[in-house]
């Protein structure tokens, strides 16, 4: 069947016969005997559906007719796929928190009453789609993931998120993510499981110990939220794998990747001067990543500098200054913007524990002899935005660049001090201010 790609499974039905006790090697068996990718060799049969189908059942989803297999854009469309209004601000609702993080948004049973619904309401759909990616375009340290979706459109905007990854990397992996996509089910399941949303358009539910993420309604059409729930489940299996999935985007001067990390309104208003897109860079020793797809190049060497961006109207952080890696690393675990602090500059859900993810961060500054400087974009009568802060940073790579020191007045170390050691007590000693 050449909507499927090759996924060899020797098949057990020419040894054995289903019972009617069994309804779900029953439909197989009727798949099997109509499916024209079986074929005879040397005395074998071979299906290619059969494999896939059994995997799916495994994460309780029974396929009641077909299951179409990393269809292009083109074969997705002729299923009828089409393009899907663009949503934003859907409710996500995450379980599984770092400590320091808040409590779980979702409670486990509800979380698990919801997926027993979902499973069933895709096994009850005749046609459902299945598609193979990764979150990371490094094979080295992503994470790879299965969807699972009844509906062609979904699919078919999901699917351009992930990174392409080889045949069976998926059912090889040692912790794959899956995604359930259920965009037919009833709008009030939300409610019916006790979680109180009432939205209509639908709502995201992420379990990070399962590595599973559902998305109920049109909630695939949030982009900027499905990318959320899928940075955060991603996270500790690639930060397992070696890489740190930071908050940051790259600016390419020349030969040259400089590491930034920086207010959100600070990239809106460069964003066509940096890449990627939205926030989502993996720092491993191999270089530099992404998390979702781009469109352009997917890997880049290791950075030659890295910027933190704080925002400090009273003036006491200079305008710019060269850091050491334990003031670097203190400062991009206290992400300081006027009066807030966003640890390790991330303003979605924590998976990693930020002291951990800054632990790690010092190291690959100190082993790769990265440079870090730390620039204020809020200096008072000196603010700095959009273009002027891209010439900013590469002025500065050209210039000698005096070391941090803090500006007379105020409290603000003493600030930094109370709210992280309060977040974490454990503070090594090389983090400083």
């Amino acid at each position: 069947m050449k909507n499927f790609k090759p996924f060899f499974v020797e098949s057990s039905f020419a040894r054995s016969r289903p019972t009617s006790s069994n309804p779900f090697f029953l439909s197989s068996q009727r798949k099997f005997a109509a499916s024209a990718s079986v074929s005879q060799d040397e005395g074998r049969v071979i299906d290619y559906s059969y494999g896939l189908n059994l995997a799916l059942a495994g994460k309780g989803v029974i396929v009641k007719d077909q299951a179409f297999l990393n269809l292009n854009s083109s074969q997705l469309q002729h299923k009828g796929a089409t393009i899907a209004e663009s949503l934003s601000g859907l409710p996500l609702l995450v379980r599984g928190h770092v400590p320091g993080g808040g409590p779980s948004e979702i409670s486990k049973p509800h979380f698990t009453k919801l997926l027993k619904q979902v499973t069933n309401h895709i096994s009850s759909i005749s046609n459902i789609f299945v598609h193979d990616g990764a979150i990371g375009s490094s094979p080295k340290c992503d994470a790879k993931v299965r969807l699972i979706s009844d509906s062609p459109s979904a699919m078919l905007s999901l699917s351009r998120m992930l990174w392409e990854t080889p045949t069976r990397a998926v059912s090889h992996d040692s912790c794959p993510l899956t995604v359930y996509v259920a965009t037919s089910i009833s709008p009030g399941i939300g409610e019916s499981i006790g979680l109180g949303s009432k939205e209509n358009d639908g709502f995201i539910a992420a379990d990070i110990e399962r590595s599973s993420l559902i998305l109920c309604g049109k909630a695939f059409s949030d982009s900027n939220a499905t990318k959320e729930a899928l940075a955060a489940l991603s996270g500790p299996v690639i930060f397992a794998r070696g890489g740190l999935p930071l908050s940051a985007r790259l600016l390419v001067s020349g030969d040259s990747v400089v590491l930034l990390f920086a207010p959100k309104r600070t990239f809106k208003s460069c964003r066509d001067l940096l890449v990627p897109s939205d926030a989502g860079v993996i720092l491993s020793s191999k270089g530099l990543a992404f998390l979702f797809q781009t469109g352009g190049s997917n890997l880049f060497t290791l950075p030659a500098s890295v910027f933190l961006a704080s925002s400090d109207s009273s003036g006491v952080i200079p305008s710019v200054s060269k850091l050491s890696p334990g003031q670097a690393a203190y400062h991009f675990l206290a992400g300081y913007q006027n009066g807030k602090f966003i640890p390790a500059y991330n303003k979605g859900t924590w998976s990693i524990d930020p002291l951990e993810l800054a632990k790690a961060f010092l190291s690959k500054l100190k082993d790769d002899q990265i440079s870090s400087y730390l620039f204020n974009v809020d200096g008072g009568e000196n603010n700095v935005n959009g273009s002027d802060f891209v010439k900013v940073v590469q002025s500065t790579l050209s210039e000698n660049i005096p070391p941090f020191r803090a500006k007379s007045g105020g409290d603000l170390e003493e600030k930094y001090k109370s709210f992280l050691l309060s977040k974490f007590p454990d503070l090594p000693e090389e983090f400083s201010f």
